[in-house]
């Protein structure tokens, strides 16, 4: 099973667009979003993918959560505040979005924590725990933007650039 990972995308409806794109061409089984959606129209063009959407708020979503909450709701998509956890594939994986938010159980029980906030590529092991941001992709950096797919089978990480 291959899911892809998104977040701090800020309002770049061009990079979403790429983003949904991408995913789609990948077959990925779902997309994670590690939050910082920042408006609902951002959240809207999310509907292109070809599989469900799940993750959390960001610190730049607070100011519009209910609206962004209606519109997951309206598109079917599972964004709530983190800490998130997901099962799939016999993986389970936390998801928040400041790494600041991640605590010391998470490495007793996940395989896999994805986190977003900082902008930078993160790809670690922690007391054999996975952690990962594939990094940018809001456009601040110009050529610099990633997403991330990640293959439960034997949790390989891999970062696209776009």
């Amino acid at each position: 099973m291959k899911i892809g990972v998104t977040g701090d995308t800020h309002n770049n409806l061009k990079n979403i667009e790429n983003i949904c794109n991408i995913f789609n061409s990948l077959d990925v089984h779902l997309v994670v979003h590690t939050g910082d959606i920042t408006l609902p129209k951002s959240l809207e063009i999310f509907r292109n993918l070809n599989c469900p959407l799940v993750g959390v708020f960001g610190n730049n979503d607070q100011g519009d959560k209910e609206s962004l909450t209606e519109i997951s709701n309206r598109y079917g998509f599972d964004i709530e505040d983190g800490p998130k956890i997901l099962e799939l594939a016999d993986r389970k994986i936390f998801i928040v979005h400041d790494p600041l938010e991640i605590q010391d159980n998470f490495f007793n029980e996940a395989d896999i924590i994805l986190h977003g906030h900082t902008h930078r590529h993160r790809d670690e092991v922690i007391r054999k725990t996975h952690i990962f941001n594939p990094g940018e992709c809001a456009g601040i950096l110009k050529g610099k933007n990633n997403i991330g797919v990640i293959d439960l089978r034997d949790i390989r990480m891999e970062v696209v650039n776009f």
